[in-house]
């Protein structure tokens, strides 16, 4: 039986890399507390067990020492104005595999002839706010108004996705890794980000995040698009950043979602902030918490006072917070992960012969030919 030397450290490396329970991991592995003291190694067949269940590249386990994995995107997150030093694995992925179908749409755009967007990269942080949410508008052809008539949060987000697509957005929502529902992204650690590119931009949003919030998310990061930065963020109304480009594009966005002449008349005078936050959120539909930025920036309440009913707010809102909801439609579900404008032109190069079923398969994170034949129907593609 052949073994294969591995330092003991990686096996512990790999264990919290994955943020997997080591007792949990233990039951599945019997050697691996001997393995992780050095006291016996592991079959080649055992590695690449090990390896599939803590999402390790089997390669990585022959290094000397752990590797030092860094964002391959600028991060803006903070916590508390501190950098977050460590991206989970769950971060990691999703942001690679985003960065693969950005690489394949970018290439599919220019053989088939289409033109870069005017859009990415036309703003910078000298434009006021107003002016950027204003550009941003006509772009999208986003109507407060039209917005405002939608039933629910659901639909404003569905409808605001649909605009940012026709305008040449891959938008791609997801609570998820892939179509790995045991792999859940952690909204604590980010919200979303941005791929800027003027063939392929990409917003990618954490579908674990509520509807309200990733509305906020959205416009967020059409904003980054807008500077023509990519851009890990921790989006939040609350100003607490000291991030001048993450200042800005939060202004962008409630300026956007919210424009500040819109919510002066809707303004009552006399009114409690409670009853404001529940009459407004549902009037823009847009967070109770960007309606509290709204009054800050309006000079309704101060400093003091928003962070105090921020936080109240914001515990409010998580008592009622829905986590995996489960359920739904397969094929919109991955359509939906993956964006309807990239979903549409990858089954449609594969069906011609230009990609590769394997390749189109890995990045939809499917398995199945049928799987793959009924997406296309489910598009309007008939294999």
């Amino acid at each position: 039986m052949t073994r294969v030397a591995i330092h003991p450290e990686m096996f512990r490396w790999a264990r919290e890399r994955a943020g997997l329970d080591s007792f949990a991991l233990a039951a599945r592995f019997k050697r691996l507390e001997a393995w992780e003291a050095g006291e016996v190694q592991p079959t080649v067949r055992q590695l690449e067990d090990y390896a599939r269940a803590t999402h390790a590249p089997v390669g990585y386990f022959f290094l000397p020492e752990p590797p030092v994995e860094v964002l391959p995107i600028p991060d803006f997150r903070t916590v508390a104005n501190r950098a977050i030093a460590r991206p989970s694995l769950n971060l990691l992925d999703m942001v690679y595999a985003c960065q693969q179908r950005q690489d394949w749409y970018r290439d599919h755009a220019r053989v088939t002839g289409q033109e870069p967007l005017g859009f990415v990269g036309s703003m910078t942080r000298a434009m006021p706010p107003v002016e950027a949410a204003a550009h941003l508008r006509q772009i999208l052809g986003f109507s407060v108004e039209t917005r405002r008539a939608c039933p629910t949060w659901a639909e404003a987000l569905r409808m605001f996705i649909e605009q940012a697509d026709r305008a040449g957005v891959m938008v791609m929502v997801s609570g998820v890794v892939l179509n790995n529902n045991t792999r859940h992204l952690d909204p604590q650690e980010f919200r979303g980000f941005a791929l800027s590119d003027e063939w392929a931009p990409l917003v990618f949003i954490n579908g674990a995040d509520s509807k309200a919030a990733q509305m906020f998310t959205l416009a967020h990061e059409l904003a980054h698009i807008g500077l023509g930065q990519s851009a890990l963020s921790d989006v939040s109304a609350e100003v607490v950043s000291d991030n001048a480009t993450e200042v800005w594009c939060n202004k962008v966005a409630a300026e956007l979602l919210v424009p500040m002449a819109s919510f002066l008349d809707e303004l009552i005078v006399d009114e409690t902030i409670a009853d404001t936050l529940k009459r407004l959120a549902r009037h823009f539909k847009v967070s109770s918490l960007v309606i509290l930025r709204r009054l800050l920036d309006a000079g309704r309440i101060d400093r003091n006072t928003f962070f105090a009913a921020y936080h109240e707010e914001l515990a409010r809102l998580r008592e009622f917070e829905v986590r995996g909801t489960g359920g739904g439609d397969f094929y919109r579900t991955t359509a939906a992960r993956v964006s309807k404008r990239f979903a549409r032109a990858l089954v449609e190069s594969t069906l011609e012969g230009r990609t590769l079923f394997r390749d189109a398969f890995h990045m939809l994170g499917i398995a199945k030919t049928s799987t793959f034949n009924e997406l296309g129907r489910s598009l309007g593609y008939p294999a």
